[in-house]
């Protein structure tokens, strides 16, 4: 049964003393009794669904969750021509011009009110008379998981952030300063080691995989260790892992302490945090082996049908189940397969794919299709083709919704959003031993051995799997296939944003992108095909041709090859809007022609050059070699910054003014 999230909002606005609107001016507690809350198990799962409801908000639905994970090589969108205060200007890497912006203070607060609350729950199990029952001791260690998620969320967008271990409290001075990041994940690592042990496996409860349990909370300590182990920006704003400037060494704070295979350990440098990483993808491994889904697609799918597994490939899913508008999460709304129209309700896309993303599959790989959507819907049955700019994540699609969704209906989809699936544990593993090792090993090579088995079909596996994997010899060439791999893996899912800052190759990849889009472009018009650089694409479709057929697309040549084309009296030229319909009736559609711009003067001369889409997706980083770090962080905003006596916004490789 789905968790009803949002149905918690206003109980627990009357049982608990949350955190007000700024959290640096928490208000007097209320009636608020903590003894009673935390004396049993029932009201106890009330305060800490107390943590779960913030996820089921605007902060989180969309914004965080998704569609500030932009722009990177996989998911990009293209921004208006000039920035704005809105989630364009993230997307352009200009986030220093949005201090004003009232969503910098939301999502904040939003990360925050989730921390005090988590905190409350933390201080009233541990001081609860039952805290010693397995619910009581699953349930504390389910709000380290949330507090430790909250917290990876504030790093990765804001960086260096104050830092709460304990609830607000009235006459408490809240106004604190920045903690180093290092410092934080350090604590939370700490936090999930201790507590693990005593959370539940996500089959030995009834609310699952939506709820935080204990897979996830092995593979969150190996994907805090990679960020802890990993770079991060810097208030001079420079990209560096914490061995470069901080006191590894002696900094307690710095350090985390575990047990595996009765062997005490503690881990300090990066290189000791790839084996704390490694240890604990072990752990999951050993102790709850799972084998990955047959079907790929249906692990996206039964989420839109609302297909609850617990005992499946993803570790946890946000639940956000059945209620109101704005309150039951924006899958399927502002990242999915584009809808205009039909009895499922419509989309405002949000989230597209960068275009050499694409084409940086294997055709043969079946995550390809599944991931990348060529079709829009302009009803249930009518499909539309979009083009190489506006590729759409084909894991979720709103017409598969099985509940209750009105023509006019939009937000609010119910479809839960995955956080962790196991196919991360066994990537995350073949890194952290390809780090340790300096070389990938056996291990290394069989966890990427199986992720990469299910892309393709099983009279593949010799040359797609076997011999690609065999091919890796080196640290960097493994290394760089595992930067591949997750892209592949998880395009749509919104991981690679943070992966490419804790891996410093933002830049680079962003430069890259920009080059190949360009490349393809000026293939597309037979431009520089001297250089070989850009003749490796001139067998791209430029145009891709087509039917429609009873409302379904038909091509006649697909993306990745120029065909012959239909006879040219017989395209329907004026097929903007897709409504070509019938055998024997085609049209066409600008394919990578739409990543270069022809320009035409008034005396009939054609000049080119690149496209807006290249021009603006990314154009807050302006280091054409790639090797500078790239400003992703976000400001604090300026009604935190006013409550503030120590907070500001120095550093951190912001730009404030238009450049």
């Amino acid at each position: 049964m789905k968790l009803k999230h949002n149905i918690l909002l206003l109980f627990i606005a009357v049982l608990l003393t949350t955190s007000c609107e700024d959290f640096l001016n928490p208000e007097a507690p209320s009636s608020f009794y903590p003894d009673y809350v935390f004396s049993n198990t029932g009201d106890a799962k009330k305060a800490l669904l107390g943590v779960y409801a913030l996820f089921a908000t605007d902060d989180y639905t969309s914004r965080m969750s998704n569609v500030w994970m932009q722009n990177t090589d996989v998911e990009a969108s293209i921004p208006t021509a000039t920035p704005g205060s809105d989630r364009r200007t993230v997307w352009s890497l200009q986030g220093g011009l949005l201090v004003s912006w009232s969503e910098m203070d939301d999502r904040w607060q939003n990360n925050y009110r989730a921390i005090d609350r988590a905190n409350q729950c933390i201080e009233g199990i541990l001081a609860s008379p039952v805290k010693d029952e397995p619910d009581m001791k699953m349930m504390i260690a389910e709000a380290y998981c949330l507090r430790a998620y909250r917290y990876f969320l504030l790093c990765n967008f804001w960086g260096d952030v104050p830092y709460f271990r304990e609830a607000a409290k009235y006459g408490e001075e809240l106004d604190r300063p920045k903690t180093d990041k290092n410092i934080i994940y350090s604590g939370m690592i700490q936090d999930l080691v201790n507590s693990e042990s005593d959370m539940y496996y996500m089959d030995q409860f009834s609310d699952g995989v939506e709820r935080m349990n204990r897979e996830f909370a092995l593979g969150m300590i190996a994907r805090l260790s990679l960020f802890r182990a990993g770079y991060g920006m810097t208030k001079d704003g420079t990209m560096k892992r914490a061995d470069e400037y901080l006191d590894v060494a002696s900094n307690e704070d710095l350090a985390v302490t575990y047990t595996v295979n009765g062997q005490t350990k503690t881990a300090r440098t990066s290189q000791e945090y790839y084996e704390l990483a490694k240890a604990y993808c072990q752990k999951l491994i050993v102790e709850r082996p799972k084998t990955l889904a047959s079907d790929y697609a249906k692990i996206f799918r039964d989420e839109c049908e609302q297909v609850v597994n617990s005992n499946g490939e993803v570790l946890y899913e946000v639940a956000f189940g059945t209620g109101t508008t704005n309150s039951r999460g924006d899958v399927a709304w502002t990242i999915g397969v584009a809808v205009t129209g039909g009895t499922k309700g419509t989309t405002t896309i949000q989230v597209n794919f960068a275009p050499p993303y694409y084409y940086s599959f294997d055709p043969k790989d079946i995550r390809r299709d599944v991931t990348c959507s060529k079709i829009s819907y302009a009803s249930d049955t009518e499909q539309r083709l979009e083009d190489a700019r506006t590729l759409t994540a084909g894991k979720w699609n709103r017409l598969w919704m099985k509940n209750d969704q009105s023509e006019g209906s939009s937000k609010s989809t119910g479809i839960n959003w995955p956080l962790m699936r196991y196919s991360d544990i066994l990537l995350m593993l073949a890194e952290a031993e390809n780090e340790i090792n300096g070389a990938p090993t056996a291990l290394a090579k069989e966890a990427l051995k199986t992720v990469r088995q299910r892309a393709f079909a099983a009279t593949d596996h010799s040359a797609k799997v076997d011999a690609y994997i065999n091919a890796l010899t080196s640290k960097e060439a493994f290394f760089n296939a595992i930067v591949d791999e997750r892209a592949w893996e998880f395009g749509g899912e919104c991981l690679r944003k943070f992966d490419l800052v804790r891996w410093n190759n933002y830049g680079k990849k962003i430069v890259e992108t920009k080059r190949i889009i360009n490349n393809m472009g000026k293939a597309a018009y037979g431009l520089d095909l001297s250089d070989p650089e850009v003749a490796k694409y001139a067998n791209l479709a430029d145009i891709v041709y087509y039917e429609r057929l009873g409302g379904t697309i038909v091509l006649l040549n697909t993306p990745d090859a120029k065909s012959a084309t239909p006879p040219v009296d017989a395209v329907t030229e004026s097929d903007a809007n897709g409504w070509v319909n019938g055998a024997g009736k085609y049209a066409k559609k600008n394919w990578t022609r739409t990543l270069y711009k022809e320009v035409t003067a008034t005396d009939g001369t054609k000049t080119y050059e690149p496209a807006d889409y290249t021009q603006w997706s990314w154009r807050g980083y302006k280091d054409e070699t790639g090797l500078s770090a790239a400003p992703y962080l976000l400001p604090i905003g300026t009604g935190t910054l006013s409550a503030s006596s120590v907070l500001n916004n120095e550093g951190y490789g912001h730009v404030f003014t238009i450049n």
